[in-house]
């Protein structure tokens, strides 16, 4: 499905060599003056890997993450839908086959582009929860559907699209942690984020109730998320990528005896009823998506900002205690914390040889901090943070948003 029609997407052409260069260089000034460069220890000079000033949050060449390969599709057939039987299925929308096509990390080319209007792309098919999200940060951009959360970070990468907006975090069901791995391992900066309160529908073929359903498909997070209503129907649960590619497979299959949870705007797309709304069992589902590009932009202090950071810390006792307290003593509420072990060095062991035994995991820490880095107290903390950290990377620096 990745391969056929990306062409009819992207258009056709060649890129521009000049054009796919998005790293920065270090050597440039920061409008602050903030210049943590080298630091002695033990007469071996430590680089730190990023610079900070107004308009520059660069980084120097980073090992990136190991990273695994992407699952595949969790979805069992539904069994054969009963050919003599007719159900009268409403229109659809739109031509399914005029659809834009996701596109696969494997197949990216590049295009020419007008530059009309802002092209975001997004993981999933459309109708996705991701889509809306990135219809609310960018009314009337032109969305670009992926296959893969790593296909949205290489589009931008390459200069197919402007912007990416993807999920880091659920209310209910907690971090994307794929997305924090992928954060690190491409060069993109966060320059905004996205709250989206998320309705789940239970869809079905017009005509259908949902009582007579017998099993259900979506995204594992949001059968999760519906347990108590899928309890009640007493249906069979069928996981797939994603919800509004639930909603495509219940209709192009015309699978009268199976509902999809989904988003209303996917009903409308694939031509299906809504059989119930509001059906997850918290009614404070938000998700919040980070809004990715090539290039940072210039943090200010007319509105509330929000900081993300990645760093490692050498061993030592106490040392995230430490790191933690360079925020405290500048009064910079901490809003999120994640850790996600080492992949190239999962294991610190008890002594520097591969004889020790294991000790722990060697982690990296991921961390949002309610401050702009156009303030003097942001600037300060990660130059003392630098004393704990063997590895620091400003993400990047951007307006806060609410649902």
């Amino acid at each position: 499905m990745a391969l056929k029609g990306v062409a009819g997407v992207l258009g056709c052409g060649k890129m521009e060599a000049a054009r796919i260069g998005v790293g920065f260089d270090c050597g440039r000034k920061c409008g602050f003056g903030l210049n943590l460069g080298f630091k002695e220890e033990g007469g071996e000079r430590r680089k730190w890997e990023c610079c900070v000033g107004v308009g520059v949050l660069g980084q120097r060449a980073i090992t990136p993450v190991e990273d695994g390969r992407s699952q595949g599709s969790g979805l069992e057939s539904p069994g054969a839908v009963d050919g003599g039987q007719q159900v009268e299925v409403k229109a659809f929308h739109k031509d399914l086959s005029l659809l834009p096509k996701p596109l696969s990390a494997a197949d990216l080319s590049s295009a020419p582009r007008d530059g009309s209007k802002v092209r975001v792309a997004y993981q999933g098919v459309p109708g996705a929860y991701s889509e809306a999200a990135a219809l609310k940060a960018y009314p009337g951009c032109e969305t670009v559907p992926c296959e893969e959360f790593e296909a949205a970070f290489k589009a931008v990468e390459l200069w197919l699209v402007d912007k990416a907006v993807l999920p880091i975090e659920n209310s209910v069901g907690g971090s994307i942690h794929r997305n924090y791995d992928l954060l690190l391992r491409h060069r993109l900066h966060i320059v905004g984020e996205v709250q989206l309160q998320v309705n789940h529908c239970l869809l079905g073929l017009p005509g259908m109730r949902k009582e007579e359903l017998k099993r259900v498909l979506s995204h594992p997070q949001a059968l999760a998320q519906c347990e108590m209503t899928l309890m009640e129907l007493g249906v069979v649960r069928v996981s797939t990528e994603d919800t509004a590619g639930a909603a495509q497979v219940v209709a192009l299959n015309r699978l009268r005896d199976t509902g999809a949870i989904a988003s209303s705007r996917a009903a409308e797309i694939y031509g299906l009823d809504i059989l119930a709304e509001n059906i997850q069992d918290d009614d404070d589902n938000i998700t919040r998506f980070l809004i990715l590009a090539r290039e940072p932009i210039i943090p200010g202090n007319g509105r509330p900002h929000k900081t993300s950071i990645v760093f490692s810390l050498e061993e030592g006792p106490g040392v995230l205690f430490k790191a933690l307290a360079v925020f405290a003593l500048r009064d910079i509420n901490l809003s999120k914390i994640e850790s996600r072990p080492q992949r190239k060095r999962p294991l610190r062991v008890v002594d520097d040889s591969n004889k020790g035994s294991a000790k722990y995991f060697d982690y990296l820490f991921y961390i949002d901090f309610e401050a702009s880095m156009a303030e003097p107290r942001s600037q300060q903390a990660l130059g003392h943070l630098q004393e704990f950290a063997g590895f620091l990377r400003v993400l990047g620096c951007y307006p806060t948003d609410v649902p």
